[in-house]
């Protein structure tokens, strides 16, 4: 029988995903289920977006350029010139979601076996990607107690080595819901030139900034032209995630240029997807200004049921729509696997994602869920007591 790939092998399941079969057996079974696992907004796809693809005159749906088209990425820069992020055109390859940017900088920037520094807990599909690129994840560790907070920089020199060559930060951040202070972005700049590394910092939660704080870009540092990488998507920012687009943006020249053959070589992003993205940069603010209010309701609803549960442990979300909750388990993947499985109050129950996929150091995280909070308050009120009940009666 001929063989799979040792890397496909050891590519690892979606945290988020893998308790699918249990949730449509449960489904099956009559049980109503509270996705707290997935972070698929709610939240309406902005009109004038979803206008833009049904009212289209295209009578050929054509490749467009490998980078994106030209009128996207200058709209793209326009945007990013009101969060004080002063770049061009030519700054910004689009992509296939920020997954794939994602691949792209780690194609461009890493050689097999090189090495990336990430805080750990972070976005489960980090894994995967530097597993399909043949690279390392050296993690630094932040913890609940300290809210998930950029650990000491001196953390991140024990770590450094001849083969590191990048940090990675999400920001605000998922799974954890922290967002990042302009000083602690200031330290990660500091590190980076002194060592001659790349910063890649995901911002894709870039409008979800909450309690009057605001979002510090990588790109808004002065001295960090040839360091910063900022991937992007709209996937949440207009509640777009079946687009599937996103960029790759940065003032250094050369990984443009190398980043464009990764984009060259799967020919060019989705056109009509560009389409919707570009009319979407013109959705008024008023809509980012609902939005946010209705998340910070949200969260504000699920910390505070969830500080009441006894055992319970959680961390306080500056951004984004997720939170790390620590619980009174020794397993989290069997106990997401029990809910769905064996548990509901009057036919309802929850499906969360373990936290132990949101981390690169084995054993840790076993006892933590991560939450997304892309429900409505009375389901995530529901959600919680669901939670409270389970906890009562659950014995591993």
């Amino acid at each position: 029988m001929p063989q799979i790939s040792s890397k496909g092998q050891s590519m690892p399941e979606s945290p988020i995903r893998k308790l699918v079969p249990y949730a449509e057996k449960a489904i099956k079974q009559g049980k109503t289920i509270y996705h707290l696992n997935i972070g698929q907004p709610d939240i309406k796809t902005p009109e004038i977006a979803l206008d833009a693809v049904s009212s289209h005159s295209l009578k050929i749906i054509a490749y467009t350029r490998s980078e994106g088209s030209e009128k996207y990425r200058t709209k793209i820069a326009k945007y990013y010139s009101k969060h004080d992020i002063h770049v061009n055109h030519d700054d910004i390859i689009v992509t296939t979601g920020g997954s794939e940017a994602l691949l792209f900088a780690f194609g461009t920037v890493m050689d097999v076996d090189d090495e990336v520094i990430i805080p750990e807990p972070f976005y489960a599909n980090y894994n995967g990607f530097s597993t399909a690129s043949g690279v390392k994840i050296v993690p630094v560790n932040s913890k609940i107690e300290d809210n998930f907070a950029l650990p000491p920089i001196e953390e991140f020199e024990k770590l450094i080595t001849d083969k590191t060559k990048a940090i990675l930060i999400c920001n605000p951040g998922n799974p954890t819901g922290y967002l990042y202070s302009k000083d602690e972005i200031k330290k990660l700049a500091q590190i980076v030139k002194k060592h001659d590394l790349f910063l890649i910092a995901d911002e894709v939660y870039r409008e979800f900034a909450y309690d009057g704080v605001e979002h510090y870009s990588i790109l808004q540092e002065e001295g960090l032209n040839d360091n910063a990488i900022i991937i992007d998507s709209v996937s949440k920012r207009y509640s777009m995630c079946g687009a599937r687009i996103g960029c790759l943006v940065t003032r250094n020249k050369e990984v443009v240029k190398i980043a464009l053959k990764f984009a060259q070589a799967r020919l060019s992003p989705p056109t009509l997807a560009q389409i919707a993205s570009e009319a979407a940069l013109d959705t008024p603010q008023s809509y980012f200004d609902e939005v946010k209010e209705e998340y910070v309701k949200r969260r504000n609803t699920l910390i505070e049921g969830l500080q009441k549960i006894d055992g319970v442990k959680v961390g306080i979300p500056k951004g984004a729509f997720y939170c790390i909750v620590e619980l009174p388990v020794t397993n989290s993947d069997k106990f997401a696997q029990w809910l769905l499985e064996s548990f509901d109050v009057n036919g309802e129950t929850i499906m969360v994602a373990p936290a132990a996929g949101f981390y690169s150091t084995p054993g840790v995280g076993l006892n933590q869920i991560r939450i997304a909070y892309v429900l409505n308050e009375a389901s995530l009120k529901t959600a919680v007591n669901i939670l409270k009940e389970a906890l009562k009666v659950y014995k591993y």
